[in-house]
């Protein structure tokens, strides 16, 4: 006996017959003589339907208050579910994220998971019942007010409660077979990976892979956690992630540890940057950490940084970076305030552009693998306007028109494609 945290995304829940075929597959695991806790997403498009109502309400809604509205929607499914898993014969109980034990911060719309209390979901589950927990939601250590964890959230409730409870694997399920060499929408022929390191797997997350988020697969890594990750459409075994053997007794893996990684891993790309470039910046000492200070003390994430000698005067540079489109009016008006003290010329604003990635640890010990991936790259005319590396990473900022192509072309020219396509059961990939 095994004790299964499995997650159900929108797409595996979005209707009446959906939650009907996840109640079959979770009572089966059940009566496999696993414990099963699960985790449920809003159904379907419930959620930007949710932040539409309330847009059209009020055009900047109360962030307590908008919290308040999303969550509604993890409690529907949670409850239909416990609905659908009873008709078939098993006891299950639902949960709030709060009920569960799932303690925050108090930063609504993106919260962070400060602890995991799960007493309720223990006893549930000693008591023999199937525990459904609503994903994405907590409750504010400090405020006692519900909170949501943003984008992907359910994925990180999934795996902290699969920690706490010490599971012996956090399922995901989705609408595509595993983790796939790029995305089979762009990529037909991407190849599935049946194991991944979570080195790699957290390199392609944090450049776009929106198979898992980040904050996730983080999280399974501090605490050495496995994951599956599979369709709830099909019966097919998934893609492990994982550092150490899989439990013989949940996979038909027989646990060993692949001998050497594969060289690559896969492509990741990434539509949701923007690039702001700050013209003529005085080239002097602490100019720059000024400027990235007053973007920090707002509270935003910034991936790629660029500097090069300045277009306009002579002594100064200009410095570009990318940053999420959601929050670069927020960067461009802190950066505004501090226009007199830095003394740069003007802020440049660009959301047309796309992140591609290659990801893959075996990069270390393969010299030729940046002159392969520019010449592919310089065969398909795929303009490069900003380059950053890692050990494990390359990644590059094209035109946001020719992310697809640049995809395709990458994928190819390191022998990812596969002989037959991938089968995408859904169409949001959540």
């Amino acid at each position: 006996m095994a004790l299964v945290v499995q997650k159900y995304g929108g797409s595996s829940v979005a209707d009446a017959d959906g939650i009907k075929r996840v109640a079959r597959r979770i009572a089966a695991t059940k009566r496999a003589g696993h414990d099963v806790a699960v985790v449920v997403s809003a159904m379907g498009d419930t959620t930007d339907e949710l932040i539409e109502l309330a847009e059209q309400v009020s055009p900047m809604p109360p962030a307590r208050e908008l919290d308040m509205l999303l969550t509604s929607g993890e409690r529907i499914s949670m409850a239909v579910l416990a609905m659908a898993i009873s008709n078939l014969g098993l006891e299950a109980r639902s949960f709030t994220g709060s009920q569960a034990g799932v303690i925050t911060d108090s930063a609504h719309g993106r919260a962070r998971i400060i602890d995991v209390t799960p007493g309720r979901i223990r006893t549930a589950l000693d008591e023999g019942a199937v525990a459904i927990v609503a994903g994405f939601q907590g409750v504010s250590q400090d405020t006692k007010d519900i909170t949501t964890l943003g984008r992907g959230g359910s994925d990180t409730t999934a795996v902290a409660l699969a920690a706490a409870l010490k599971a012996d694997v956090c399922e995901i399920y989705t609408d595509v077979d595993g983790v796939f060499t790029a995305d089979p929408r762009i990529v037909p022929t991407a190849r599935k990976i049946s194991r991944i390191g979570s080195e790699d797997m957290l390199e392609m997350a944090a450049c776009g892979a929106k198979i898992l988020m980040l904050r996730c697969v983080e999280y399974a890594r501090n605490y050495d956690l496995p994951i599956h990750v599979r369709s709830s459409f099909s019966p097919h075994e998934g893609t492990w992630v994982t550092d150490k053997p899989i439990p013989a007794s949940l996979s038909s893996d027989r646990g060993e540890s692949p001998v050497e990684q594969p060289i690559i891993s896969g492509v990741a790309h990434d539509r949701s940057e923007a690039k702001i470039t700050v013209v003529s910046v005085p080239n002097n000492p602490g100019t720059a950490a000024k400027i990235f200070r007053a973007v920090a003390e707002a509270e935003i994430n910034i991936d790629m940084i660029v500097q090069n000698d300045s277009v306009g005067a002579s002594g100064s540079a200009d410095i570009s970076f990318t940053l999420p489109k959601t929050e670069a009016q927020t960067a461009v008006t802190a950066l505004e305030k501090i226009k007199d003290v830095i003394g740069f010329e003007r802020l440049e604003f660009d959301d047309q552009i796309g992140k591609l990635s290659l990801v893959g640890v075996g990069m270390r010990s393969h010299p030729g693998v940046s002159a392969l991936f520019f010449e592919a790259l310089g065969e398909k005319k795929i303009n490069m306007e900003m380059i950053s590396t890692s050990e494990i990473r390359i990644s590059v900022v094209t035109r946001a028109d020719q992310l697809d192509d640049a995809v395709r072309a990458v994928h190819t020219a390191f022998g990812l494609d596969a002989e037959a396509e991938a089968v995408v059961y859904g169409g949001t990939g959540r």
